[in-house]
């Protein structure tokens, strides 16, 4: 397995009171190198808490976090930033682009830590790839100020993509987009999905972007389960 939660909680001791608040109750997932995988749930069921923790973003109050056979929850902070630099590609509902920065400089920021010179060129290759791939090969010296809301999201996927991450996550994706865009960013990641040869799992409210998936699991109350193929 690519990645596997094994029995995750998450909870909140509540001052002057014995009870806990739970958000994830003994949560199981596993993740396969090529699933594709939509959450969904009520708002406030946990879905971005168990995004978060997946991608090592925080940290479970029990259970197991395993990526690529390595157990990492009880990683520290300098070893998990590695892995989510190597491992993990993120995409979430605002693209967090910064403004002083073209969206070339954007899409590249991941590459910066890198002190190999040969990674770092076939990282520039790839994102100049990534951008023709996306339609953006007409923007890349423009701030994000003078980019549409779609394009601004298309570039943030290009940032996670540029690592050559075996792991996207993507939290609300097209929450911000409009259905045109939606729908085209939601055909982007299933494509991507098959050509890269990347898992990818998505939180959603979007009924259209859930279907473009292999599996959608359900989030309700701390609880995940699989809802049958229709």
């Amino acid at each position: 397995m690519l990645a596997e939660l094994q029995e995750i909680s998450k909870y909140y001791e509540q001052p002057g009171q014995e009870r806990r608040f739970i958000i994830l109750s003994q949560v199981s997932l596993s993740i396969g190198g090529q699933d594709s995988i939509a959450i969904v749930g009520p708002s406030g069921s946990g879905k971005s808490t168990l995004l978060n923790i997946l991608g090592t973003l925080d940290r479970p109050s029990s259970g197991k976090v395993i990526l690529d056979g390595t157990r990492v929850d009880a990683f520290d902070e300098n070893q998990l930033s590695t892995i989510r630099n190597q491992f993990i590609g993120f995409v979430f509902q605002l693209h967090h682009l910064l403004p002083q920065l073209t969206l070339i400089e954007n899409i590249l920021l991941p590459v910066l830590p890198v002190a190999d010179k040969l990674k770092q060129k076939m990282a520039v290759e790839r994102a100049h790839h990534l951008v023709e791939r996306l339609g953006l090969q007409n923007q890349i010296h423009r701030r994000p100020g003078k980019l549409s809301v779609g394009e601004c999201q298309r570039a943030a996927v290009a940032r996670a993509l540029v690592n050559r991450p075996r792991l996207l996550l993507a939290d609300e994706p097209t929450g911000s987009l409009d259905a045109e865009n939606a729908g085209q960013l939601g055909q982007l990641l299933g494509e991507l999905n098959r050509e890269q040869g990347m898992a990818v799992v998505v939180v959603t409210h979007s009924p259209d972007l859930a279907s473009r998936m292999g599996k959608i699991y359900r989030l309700t109350s701390g609880e995940l389960q699989l809802i049958p193929p229709s």
